[in-house]
């Protein structure tokens, strides 16, 4: 009887709440999941929590839970709203752009410090239809995780058909070096050796893969070098 019991009351905690969480997700406004700022994020997550162990365990007070997702919605309506009023308010709840690659060029420091590895920002940039990093002049990660890229000048689309050319194919640079390790697969695609890539990297006064972040190359055999304390001299002001 006991468990009877506790199954229905659990039916009716999920016919209950699940309604009022629908309304109070409105309520929060409409985002894509994946441009959520990091305070959403955090309500959304914990309001989740609440109605998952309120639903969970029958011995958890019903209307406590209610009045918890009533003031979660509240406070998360309260700080967007504050967001568009005062810029501060917004800075203190969400990250700053960060500008991750300058002139076809890693900023390992900046890349460390938003915690993305190569290989994040190698997917990132294949989503961006980009394979060869030379083409990029300016690569910033938005507040929302997201990849925003300006390309070279040289690199930008224009209407095939206003210019009466032939369309070139998209030419893709595979990864050599990472973080100072040489992929040995690549070289054997490339019918390369060690020794041609450290000559290579003499040619532009690098004398040790330790120095290497990352370095690329297309199958016309051209290096392309990212050192690993490239840095911005002047960083450009972005903001939210």
């Amino acid at each position: 009887m006991e468990l009877i019991k506790d199954l229905f009351l659990v039916a009716g905690r999920i016919v209950t709440i699940l309604p009022l969480l629908l309304f109070l997700t409105l309520y929060m406004g409409k985002r894509s999941v994946g441009e959520l700022p990091v305070f959403d994020f955090l309500a959304i997550l914990t309001m989740g929590a609440v109605v998952g162990a309120d639903i969970a365990d029958p011995k958890i007070e019903h209307i406590p839970t209610i009045v918890a997702m009533i003031l979660i919605a509240f406070l998360q309506k309260t700080i967007a709203k504050s967001k568009i009023k005062h810029r501060k308010i917004e800075k203190m709840v969400t990250f700053e752009p960060t500008i991750v690659m300058e002139n076809g060029m890693f900023l390992p420091d900046n890349l460390k410090k938003i915690q993305y590895s190569i290989d994040n920002m190698l997917g990132l940039l294949r989503e961006k239809e980009i394979f060869d990093i030379k083409d990029i002049q300016l690569a910033i990660i938005e507040g929302n995780g997201k990849l925003s890229i300006v390309k070279k000048p040289e690199k930008t689309n224009v209407k095939i058909e206003d210019l009466q050319i032939p369309k070139k194919g998209v030419e893709a640079a595979f990864p050599l070096v990472v973080e100072g390790v040489i992929y040995e697969e690549v070289l054997e695609f490339l019918q390369l050796d060690r020794s041609w890539v450290m000559q290579q990297l003499h040619t532009q006064h690098i004398f040790s893969l330790n120095d290497v972040f990352f370095a690329s190359i297309n199958k016309r055999k051209e290096l392309h070098v990212c050192k690993r304390h490239y840095s911005l001299k002047h960083t450009p002001p972005f903001f939210h």
